[in-house]
């Protein structure tokens, strides 16, 4: 017998049919969250400054608890490097040379040279649509 329940024989949901074809709501937090907030609801605070005490008394393990929460890792800083302007791909040397250099002198770090490279890549893929576009631009006035 069929049923449209998405079930099985066993009465297991059928892989990729789970039953909620609307998924799970955005911003929905899963059981356990839940339980941990209500849990710690109201008591915060308390928890926070038992770690700070511990931090000062030289637990290390409080104090880098502590020192993530008050000071989290940074994702990326702000690079100072003087890119050249290239604007055809005969300027590309120009470009890669500059960011080899800095690399080289120290005013760079390799994955900072990584991401100017992703950069530099993805401006180079502009340039030659955009030389594309022209070259078809006049084959098609040709045409006319």
């Amino acid at each position: 017998m069929l049923d449209n329940t998405g079930r099985g024989q066993r009465g297991r949901f059928n892989k990729g049919r789970s039953g909620n074809l609307a998924g799970r709501p955005k911003g929905s937090r899963n059981l356990t969250t839940r339980a941990i907030e209500a849990l710690l609801d109201g008591e915060g605070e308390d928890i926070m400054r038992k770690a700070i005490e511990l931090a000062k008394g030289g637990d290390g393990l409080a104090l880098r608890a502590c020192l993530v929460r008050l000071l989290p890792p940074r994702r990326d800083r702000p690079v100072a490097f003087e890119m050249p302007r290239f604007e055809t791909l005969a300027d590309l040397p120009k470009a890669s040379g500059a960011l080899l250099a800095a690399v080289a002198a120290g005013e760079l770090t390799l994955s900072e040279a990584i991401e100017f490279s992703k950069l530099i890549d993805a401006h180079v893929r502009a340039i030659e649509a955009a030389d594309i576009d022209e070259r078809l631009a006049k084959i098609e006035a040709k045409l006319e």
